[in-house]
């Protein structure tokens, strides 16, 4: 009889464990409502473990030639700060209700702009000819950052009460994209950061074609957008001779297109296995922005192409979890601007993977979790929580969450109890 009851127990450990289960069995598994929570969570803490990491290893270098720094670990340490307050808003804002975030989107985005607002002010400051930074003595922060956040919520509110309207150009159009997007796209283009534009459209696109907004709309606002791109490039010699730069035009290894050979370098110097974690030979000055916009060339050197493929299939991991909660979620909000804060990611690590290997001229954005950048990390864990916090209201979800014990009721379940035999 005990040998009978063992048998039973295996069988059941070796189920919840996973063991012998087909291929029926694992997609049952993948169909369950805490799946989008987990795997957001799981990719989340991996991306910004991973970038920690490497940021660790691409800014020694930087941060001890650094006149105010004396340490090779400054950079680190100042992106280990920002990532523990990026936990903290990640974490708040997963326990927050969707209908919390309904309340927040029209202030959050109001706030975005009027701190947009000041970068014009003596609290605004340059960095690389783009007046897109805020000092407050304290802490310097970028509130472009947080227009991404809230362009992606006020959309998802707007134009989810609008559902049934936005076949008509105006109920789709206002107040959402005029004036509220062109607004926050007028002021980033004041203080000439394109590549911050960029990733704003995606947003604005991203909330708009899942909202329903016809095909044909696009367009023509993607004809308008790329003659206003062009007009910025052409009236700026920085982004004109980036463009030189990726035509093959200009390939002066001293000058402008040092940058983009480097990256070139590191990559073809990792090869398929890479020099070793730590062992960048560009970092040592030859690349600029080693730990920031080329952190993926330094991916590549030190790990090579595995590196570079675990980052990119991170990301579309990442990108499969957002596209499942905006097919299962029956909340037209959280649909709307779950797609919204997946086009800002997806958009933005493209641009930057693309700007590295050659296939985009050098626009300047960093690469999402993993990039060195304060107000740039937080500002996306914060996002991700608040899709953790779409994820929790998932039918089934936040029931499911709440019957799996606490780590440490597991952890004393284990514990032999008093007076039982070994």
């Amino acid at each position: 009889m005990s040998s009978t009851t063992g048998s039973v127990k295996e069988s059941k450990s070796s189920a919840r464990t996973g063991r012998g289960l087909g291929v029926g069995e694992w997609l049952e598994r993948l169909d369950r409502p805490v799946t989008t929570y987990y795997v957001l969570a799981g990719v989340t803490s991996i991306l910004v473990g991973f970038g920690l990491i490497m940021v660790l290893s691409a800014s020694t270098v930087t941060s001890l030639n650094a006149t105010d720094s004396g340490t090779a670990y400054s950079i680190f340490i100042s992106q280990l700060v920002f990532a523990i307050i990026g936990g903290v808003a990640l974490i708040v804002a997963s326990r927050l209700s969707v209908a919390t975030w309904k309340r927040l989107a029209l202030p959050l985005v109001g706030a975005a702009l009027v701190l947009q607002v000041l970068v014009f002010t003596p609290l605004g400051f340059d960095v690389k000819g783009n007046r897109n930074w805020l000092d407050f003595k304290v802490f310097t922060m970028q509130p472009s950052e947080l227009l991404k956040v809230g362009l992606a919520l006020s959309g998802g509110l707007i134009l989810s009460a609008k559902r049934k309207r936005l076949n008509r150009v105006g109920h789709a159009l206002v107040p959402f994209v005029f004036p509220l997007a062109m607004l926050a796209i007028g002021l980033v283009l004041l203080g000439h950061d394109l590549g911050t534009v960029l990733i704003l459209s995606a947003v604005v696109g991203g909330t708009m074609f899942t909202a329903g907004v016809p095909g044909r709309w696009f367009a023509l606002s993607a004809a308008g957008f790329a003659a206003m791109a062009v007009a910025f490039v052409v009236t700026s010699p920085n982004r004109l001779g980036r463009f030189d730069v990726w035509l093959g035009r200009d390939t002066d290894p001293t000058g402008m297109a040092r940058q983009s050979i480097h990256g070139r370098y590191a990559l073809a110097d990792g090869g398929w296995t890479g020099v070793g974690l730590g062992q960048s030979r560009e970092k040592w000055e030859w690349l600029s922005e080693p730990h920031n916009d080329f952190i993926f060339a330094i991916i590549g050197e030190e790990l090579g192409l595995p590196g570079t493929i675990m980052v990119l299939a991170l990301f579309v991991v990442l990108a499969l979890a957002c596209y499942r909660l905006v097919m299962r979620s029956s909340d037209f909000f959280v649909r709307i601007a779950t797609a919204g804060i997946m086009s800002w990611i997806v958009v933005q690590a493209m641009i930057n993977v693309g700007s590295v290997i050659g296939l985009l001229p050098v626009i300047g954005v960093p690469l999402p979790f993993v990039s060195s950048g304060g107000s740039s990390l937080v500002t996306t864990m914060l996002a991700l929580g608040i899709l953790l916090s779409f994820a929790r209201a998932e039918p089934g979800c936040a029931k499911a969450l709440a019957a799996r014990p606490s780590l440490l009721k597991r952890s004393f379940a284990v514990l032999p109890r008093r007076g039982s035999r070994s």
